[in-house]
């Protein structure tokens, strides 16, 4: 599932929390399950991403999977025209998908939309060209909700959750 180690001394923060404990004891999130999931989807990847603000990482990165299992699927064509109100209260059911869950929903279904009409709803469509990193991270601030500092972790998510190897870059 995972490739070479790289390089994430300069990520930091939980994402660079969940690298080591990855290093350490060969899981990202801390449950081998939840790992396992975001690795078989590229939905819970992106989404993992786009939730980890404000909220501990671990937190963030299985928030894909609350969700999954209150909709039975990350189907992301149905969670762009998903109502707004319901998908809310999806959110927020203990435990809460995200801390501020009326605005991750909101955001959630407007990543869901871009990626629908930019990429077929097929989030993978962001890396599995063979584009350098420089153009996903291009890719990635296109996205709402993602700016920079999200833009600048995507290499360490794809990489350390078996999407691309950049074990060579």
């Amino acid at each position: 599932m995972h490739f070479q180690q790289i390089d994430f001394s300069t990520v930091g923060g939980g994402l660079g929390r969940m690298m080591e404990r990855f290093m350490s004891d060969g899981t990202l999130t801390g449950d081998a399950n939840e790992d396992a999931f975001i690795a078989a989807s590229p939905t819970a990847a992106i989404l993992g991403l786009l939730f980890d603000q404000r909220v501990r990482a671990e937190v963030a990165f299985t928030g894909a999977k609350r969700l999954h299992d209150r909709i039975g699927h990350l189907d992301l064509a149905i969670i762009a025209d998903m109502n707004e109100d319901e998908l809310r209260v999806t959110f927020a059911e203990p435990p809460a998908v995200h801390r501020f869950s009326n605005k991750m929903a909101d955001t959630t279904r407007k990543v869901a939309r871009f990626i629908v009409d930019k990429y077929d709803g097929k989030p993978e469509g962001l890396w599995n060209d063979g584009a350098e990193v420089a153009v996903i991270e291009r890719r990635i601030k296109e996205l709402p909700g993602f700016g920079p500092g999200k833009a600048a972790k995507i290499k360490y998510v794809l990489h350390y959750f078996g999407f691309r190897d950049f074990s060579d870059k």
